[in-house]
């Protein structure tokens, strides 16, 4: 039999890749809006008739909400109905051993026409990443990835309604801590080996600031890999707290304790060089990609917070941006600027939860960054104080679901480059998160629901 590569880039080499692992099933994988993993579990067989084809899903995998309810209330783009089916194309170079016997795959969603599903967040990704390299710039992202672990099982977190758990670790919060208890290094650790094992590049996690809570750093790449990894890493976390009899979740905030981000590093290279980087500060190509980042924050908070507990984060003093500022070394404003340095100079974006879907931030982030390129917009001042519990009339982050989906109807600038379909079918998913909160058992006046419990602790 011939060789094959590890990770076979053509569909003619799966089959061989297959049988010589005597894999026996295959997972193939995608995202839907929620940032949700979702997939289908097809034979060896199957993945070979469908490499051309593409995998069926009913077009509800983009069209239910978190609750499992069918979402109504707004005009609906062409390629949904009545449950007709949306398309999974793979991407032969995602392919990987999960575990013996068994491989997984990603893939893109696109119509029953063959055209890439403008909700599909994998797809926007890829095509603005394609639209900056037309432009001579490549894209290099990071994402640091934080959750909180508790010590009772899944089973015994859902009797509980994922109320009153047992932070892994102790019940002592804060940050780099290395006093923790070894089920807690237990955890990371098998953690890690699992991302090694899988291919997946992370570069250090540490303990952080509210109890049970860890940050774990992804390596720098390009935007759909690390998506890619991302989206992995979350399911990897997932099974070795199961297969540990722990539990784990990414809500932005599970407890009364400090929340849970995702934050995203963005830098842009060009012939191999990091073209944000000037000895003297931000490179002009800098100055321009953060002029429409800034400009089009209070738009892009919509994809950044998506759900109703990503609010609860913005609190002053407590870590997460709350005003639409930007400075350079300035942790407590939207955007850090880094400097000075030719290879670390970047933009840290600093509003997203852990909760956000990373294909859709970072194709906002980069929306953003490609008006400014393209209108050559100028930022703001830098802010060189604190940026929190500023005075009235600072502008603020928008702080409600409802408020970040207005103004992100109103961003015409950034519609303009991630796509009006996208966007519209967006704010209608948004709209109705917040019409099932006021109606199904939210309670917009109390701290944190046991309605927001089950309905993010797992899925998103």
């Amino acid at each position: 039999m011939p060789d094959t590569p590890d990770t076979p880039d053509t569909p003619e080499n799966i089959g061989n890749w297959l049988r010589e692992r005597n894999i026996t099933s295959v997972r193939v994988e995608g995202t839907n809006l929620e940032g949700s993993f979702i997939g289908k579990n097809v034979s060896p067989r199957k993945l070979e008739s469908g490499l051309t084809s593409g995998f069926a899903f009913a077009d509800v995998a983009f069209g239910l909400d978190l609750g499992n309810v069918p979402v109504f209330g707004f005009a609906m783009p062409s390629w949904r109905g009545d449950l007709p089916d949306i398309l999974l194309h793979l991407d032969p170079s995602t392919i990987v051993e999960w575990a013996p016997g068994r491989a997984a795959v990603l893939g893109d969603f696109r119509d029953k026409e063959g055209q890439p599903l403008p909700a599909c967040p994998r797809n926007t990704l890829r095509r603005l990443t394609d639209r900056l390299d037309g432009l001579g710039y490549r894209a290099k992202v990071a994402i640091e990835i934080e959750a909180t672990v508790f010590e009772e099982s899944i089973h015994e977190a859902r009797r509980k309604n994922y109320q009153d758990l047992t932070p892994l670790g102790g019940a002592a919060g804060s940050a780099y801590h290395l006093a923790k208890s070894k089920d807690w290094d237990d955890y990371m650790s098998a953690v890690a080996r699992r991302l090694d094992e899988l291919g997946i590049a992370w570069e250090a996690w540490n303990d952080e600031a509210a109890a049970g809570q860890i940050e774990l750093n992804l390596a720098p790449a390009y935007p759909v890999t690390v998506a890619d990894s991302w989206a992995r890493t979350r399911q990897v976390m997932r099974e070795v707290a199961f297969g540990l009899d722990h539990c784990v979740t990414f809500m932005a905030k599970p407890t009364a304790g400090y929340g849970q981000a995702s934050h995203v590093n963005v830098s842009l290279e060009q012939d191999g060089q990091n073209i944000f980087y000037e000895e003297s500060g931000p490179s002009k190509v800098m100055t321009y990609f953060l002029g429409g980042v800034m400009a089009t924050l209070p738009g892009a908070t919509s994809f950044a917070l998506p759900q109703i507990t990503s609010y609860r984060r913005l609190v002053d003093l407590d870590g997460p941006p709350t005003t639409v500022t930007w400075g350079i070394a300035n942790k407590s404003a939207a955007v850090r600027a880094v400097t000075g340095h030719p290879k670390y100079s970047r933009l840290e974006y600093r509003t997203p939860g852990a909760d956000a879907n990373i294909y859709l931030v970072l194709a906002a982030v980069l929306a953003g960054g490609l008006a400014g390129l393209e209108g050559r917009i100028d930022p703001p001042a830098p802010f060189e104080q604190m940026a929190w519990c500023l005075p009235p009339g600072t502008a603020r982050i928008p702080d409600s679901i409802s408020k970040a989906a207005a103004a992100l109807e109103a961003d015409e600038l950034l519609a303009g480059v991630l796509g009006q379909d996208l966007v519209d079918y967006w704010l209608g998913t948004r709209r109705w998160e917040w019409l099932q909160f006021h109606t199904t058992g939210g309670d917009p006046d109390a701290d944190l629901t046991t309605w927001e419990s089950n309905r993010y602790f797992e899925l998103p």
